[in-house]
């Protein structure tokens, strides 16, 4: 028996239940307390990239918003067709963040919310370095990512029809990954969901000799 592609599963689970997701989990009004963080931090005119960018929102919305240039990728076509919909001042592509190309140096700052952890674990960290890559200097990463480690599917998932699909690493193998990749990790969240819960990780791109601060989203 072949085992189906679990990115397959992943981008037919968010066809299917988009605006259930968006819905169960409060669609524009999430993520407050990040994006105001992230607004501090990532300068006026800067550029965003929005890995998992789902429906745009809200973090696509409210950065483009705010006068950056915003970049938001997503395997879901129906999620993107959203996004571009809902967020017309952004632009946004449908493709697999672990295989997208960008140059170095392109963004100030990497957003990358509950999207690591629907990728198998062998390209998150690989994913890790090129995002590394990808950042200017003082250029900032926000993820989050999974607290213990798990790989599984939920066959009804939100109450539907879809099937999807989580692969995660626990929290120190995602620190070590990052600082693998050049990051500095500045700031650290357990964010509770259900009996478990993920972790949210800021971490800057810094040039030598410059000591980041740390940042909290409470």
């Amino acid at each position: 028996m072949i085992e189906e592609d679990p990115k397959e599963l992943v981008r037919r689970g968010y066809n299917a239940l988009s605006d259930r997701y968006d819905e169960a989990f409060g669609g524009g009004t999430k993520y407050e307390a990040c994006l105001r963080e992230l607004d501090r931090h990532v300068i006026a005119a800067g550029t965003v990239l929005d890995l998992g960018c789902g429906s745009g929102m809200p973090v696509a919305r409210t950065l483009a918003n705010s006068g950056r240039r915003v970049i938001g990728v997503d395997i879901s076509d129906v999620q993107i067709e959203k996004a571009r919909a809902l967020v017309p001042a952004a632009e946004f592509i449908c493709a697999d963040a672990a295989t997208i190309h960008f140059e170095p140096g392109s963004f100030d700052a990497v957003v990358c919310l509950y999207a690591l952890i629907h990728m198998p674990l062998d390209e998150q960290s690989l994913l890790l370095t090129r995002i590394a890559e990808w950042l200017r200097p003082n250029g900032w990463f926000v993820a989050t990512t999974g607290h213990d480690s798990w790989t599984g599917i939920d066959p009804n998932w939100l109450g539907g029809d879809a099937t999807m699909w989580w692969s995660q690493a626990d929290a120190a193998t995602y620190r070590s990954w990052l600082t693998q990749a050049g990051l500095t990790v500045v700031g650290e969240e357990f964010v509770p969901e259900g009996t478990s819960g993920h972790t949210l990780f800021w971490t800057v791109k810094e040039p030598h000799g410059t000591p980041p601060s740390a940042v909290t989203t409470r």
